[in-house]
């Protein structure tokens, strides 16, 4: 895996504990569950997993989740939780950005993800091959913002997305029913930040 540095490493065991982040991962869970028709026959897939926060709101609406994300750090503290899953899950350790995953699943979710890789169309193109005919996408992540969102910036590729923009690239992907809700709002100091969740299908 090429520059596998886990730039999360320092970061997974105190994740969980910045409860804004938890609020987030509730409201894009709860708008994810709104407007896509789950059941307890689905295997998804939560990309950029991280440590669990948005699979656990999910979980009692699904068979099966498998966490993907390129930080062990992360997903080691996903295992360390996931008995606490109403559901089973599965880890993978992978990196999207350079790796593809022969899997297919009813559905993929994502959390604050997209803006950590670099080429959205390419990753587009992933998703839609690694799901079945008329799964979905739930993808949540930051409206465009000044990159003031993060006081790091090491590992961002996009001041978040403009939605229109993303529909575009969506589209040239293949997806179809394209549509965007405001998820939720964080609030920094400086100023509030919008989080848009985009869903669609194959």
């Amino acid at each position: 895996m090429k520059d596998s540095k886990d730039l999360f490493a320092h970061k997974s065991k105190s994740w969980d504990m910045n409860s804004k982040r938890v609020k987030n991962a509730q409201s894009i869970a709860d708008m994810i569950v709104k407007n896509i028709k789950m059941d307890k026959d689905m295997e998804i897939m939560d990309f950029g997993a991280g440590t669990g926060l948005l699979s656990y709101f999910v979980a009692p609406f699904v068979k099966k989740i498998v966490a993907v994300d390129n930080s062990p750090s992360m997903l080691l503290e996903f295992q360390n939780k996931c008995d606490e899953f109403v559901c089973e899950t599965e880890v993978i350790a992978k990196d999207l950005s350079t790796e593809t995953l022969e899997q297919k699943f009813d559905g993929i979710i994502s959390s604050m993800t997209m803006h950590h890789l670099k080429d959205t169309l390419s990753l587009f193109h992933k998703l839609y091959a690694m799901l079945e005919n008329g799964g979905f996408i739930a993808l949540a992540d930051l409206d465009s913002e000044d990159g003031s969102f993060h006081s790091d910036n090491t590992g961002v590729f996009h001041h978040g997305f403009d939605r229109e923009d993303l529909e575009i690239i969506a589209r040239e992907a293949g997806f179809k029913n394209i549509s965007f809700n405001t998820a939720s709002t964080i609030a920094k100091p400086h100023r509030e930040f919008t989080v848009f969740l985009m869903t669609a299908v194959k």
